[in-house]
């Protein structure tokens, strides 16, 4: 498995959350491979979507999404969950895709459903924040399925103080998947 080029990530959020559906996100850990299949996503549209951590602006801990795409951005939730996005668009943009859920494909024996859970599986952390996926130790590759993808869109989930951006339709996974979080 090689990593995607970041020409994958330099375009628009959304087809770049929809083709990730099917890819596999590799990390290894302490000399073991970790791969899973992403399943689940939510796309984050930069300065305006207010569900999105740049709507605040630049910041040290969004300094992340307003640098070139292909980089990890990871934060910290409810002060003890990591979750992992990866920063889509040209520079500036400050988009980026949350990875919400994974199907075990090698190497993972944990739950997988969910951002959380999914970083904790992968062995994902702070120290994670700001690398680059083009590299050899934590990065996504292509999706090796030839079958088609069924791909179903609902709102986002735990963003309900966006207002209007809440309802928006931002959240992908693929249909028959066992392993998504939530349907």
């Amino acid at each position: 498995m090689t990593p995607l080029p970041r020409s994958f990530y330099d375009r628009d959020t959304v087809t770049v959350a929809h083709e990730l559906l099917g890819a596999y996100l590799v990390h290894d850990v302490a000399g073991e491979t970790r791969v899973g299949k992403i399943v689940e996503v939510e796309a984050y549209l930069g300065e305006e979507d207010l569900a999105a951590h740049s709507s605040r602006g630049l910041t040290p801990r969004t300094r992340i999404l307003f640098g070139p795409p292909g980089f990890a951005y990871v934060y910290l939730i409810y002060g003890i969950h990591c979750c992992l996005n990866v920063v889509t668009e040209r520079e500036g943009n400050a988009c980026a895709v949350l990875l919400r859920a994974l199907e075990p494909v090698r190497n993972v024996n944990e739950r997988t459903c969910g951002p959380g859970l999914l970083c904790r599986a992968m062995g994902i952390d702070l120290r994670c924040n700001g690398h680059d996926l083009l590299s050899g130790d934590l990065f996504i590759a292509a999706c090796r399925d030839e079958e088609e993808r069924r791909i179903v869109a609902r709102p986002r989930i735990g963003v309900a103080y966006a207002g209007d951006w809440a309802a928006k339709p931002l959240r992908f996974y693929l249909a028959e998947n066992p392993h998504v979080s939530k349907r």
